[in-house]
């Protein structure tokens, strides 16, 4: 006989908890008369109950309510927290609502002594473990919704859509988390253009995976957004981060390392401040490059003694900028052992024909995975900003032209 869902021989490995040697010899001349292939196995206690389902799988538990170390309802709850096992109890003649109380507890089903026929526990044992499954499996979808519906709330916490007045800049962004159906993590991006035409951007990553960096990443997002928006600009703005950062993390040892991007179209000029982060990768015709930016010291690791160098550069009249956490880069660039790093992100990046951008994106980190072997623990996030001077230079002398 087989299991038409997975197609492999049918079997069940049942645990008879009974300290009735009367009634354990019941139960295994029921059970050898039908025609169910099993195998059982048979405790006296509770106790021995739990420790024998600790060591081996069972996909069903007969379960006497009355045993030497616990009594009643509670000789469920006693055993079920050690097993996924489908549960069965065995009750008496006397005690007919002993096994609706049993039920309400979390057994699949009940078995009144001396009432059981072969066919009657054969089905009982069957259908117990299919709605044990059943059960089981709409729990995994409902953690899998909670889920899905926490991610999507951090998401919009962790990358907001870009405040962005003009066309000349654009913004794309990816983000993909390091472990299957995991939280997010810490890693954080967003962009903001002000008044004076300056577009501002920020790439963050909080040390550690899991809620406490997302909200920690959140909280960094927001408050970079607000701070950016209110005027602050530079170390002052870094220097706010790290206070906000030291006040809501969870231990001493979180830190978060970041980029500050300060692109201002109008001057064709681009600042970075880099706090224990990556440089970013700039696009240019001639090929992608690692902008050279002094660096500073990450969020955390020296509160109030950290020192932000700005690195400006001139920008070509068109081109693009490509910022990311170290997920992308810290994965194997293949299977000799040697990690992508720096230089391999270059090679993928410069390997990439798409005008694009988000396209671009999408088969940079699907490349990325492929040579890791989708082995990625880590959350990675990416941002570019593509601009074109020109397109501004010749909007404004339109303008100035214009009768």
């Amino acid at each position: 006989m087989t299991d038409q869902a997975t197609g492999r021989a049918e079997h069940y490995r049942i645990l008879l908890v009974e300290d009735d040697d009367g009634d354990a010899l019941l139960v295994e001349e029921l059970l050898l008369d039908t025609d169910l292939p099993h195998t059982l196995a048979r405790c006296r206690t509770a106790a021995d109950a739990r420790a024998a389902l600790a060591e081996e799988h069972a996909d069903c538990v007969l379960l006497d309510l009355h045993l030497p170390d616990v009594s009643g309802v509670e000789t469920v709850q006693a055993v079920q927290t050690q097993t996924h096992a489908a549960i069965i109890v065995l009750t008496g003649l006397q005690e007919p609502r002993a096994g609706v109380e049993a039920l309400a507890a979390g057994a699949q089903d009940y078995l009144i002594k001396g009432k059981v026929e072969p066919d009657l526990i054969q089905r009982a044992v069957r259908y117990a473990v299919e709605r044990k499954q059943a059960e089981r499996a709409n729990a995994a979808l409902q953690v899998g919704r909670l889920r899905a519906e926490e991610n999507a709330r951090l998401e919009r916490g962790l990358l907001p859509d870009p405040i962005l007045s003009s066309t000349t800049v654009t913004a794309s962004s990816r983000y993909f988390p390091g472990r299957a159906q995991a939280l997010l993590g810490g890693d954080f991006l967003d962009v903001v253009q002000t008044d004076d035409g300056q577009v501002h951007a920020v790439i963050g990553d909080v040390s550690g995976h899991g809620p406490d960096a997302a909200a920690l990443g959140v909280c960094l997002r927001i408050a970079w957004r607000s701070l950016t928006l209110g005027g602050h600009r530079d170390q002052e703005l870094l220097a706010l981060l790290e206070r906000i950062h030291i006040a809501e993390r969870t231990g001493s040892d979180l830190f978060t390392t970041c980029s500050l991007i300060t692109l201002d179209p109008q001057a064709a000029t681009l600042t970075l401040h880099l706090a224990g982060h990556h440089g970013p990768v700039l696009l240019t015709p001639d090929g992608p490059q690692e902008v050279a930016a002094t660096h500073g010291v990450a969020l955390g690791i020296l509160p109030g003694l950290g020192k932000w160098p700005a690195t400006t550069l001139k920008l070509p009249r068109r081109g693009a900028l490509v910022a990311y956490t170290d997920g992308l880069i810290e994965g194997y660039a293949g299977h000799h052992g040697d990690r992508l790093g720096v230089t391999g992100l270059l090679d993928l990046i410069g390997a990439i024909r798409t005008p694009d951008p988000g396209s671009h994106l999408d088969q940079l980190i699907a490349r990325t995975r492929q040579l890791n072997a989708d082995r990625h623990t880590d959350d990675l996030a990416i941002l570019r900003l593509d601009w074109d001077t020109g397109a501004h230079e010749q909007r404004a002398n339109a303008w100035r032209t214009a009768p």
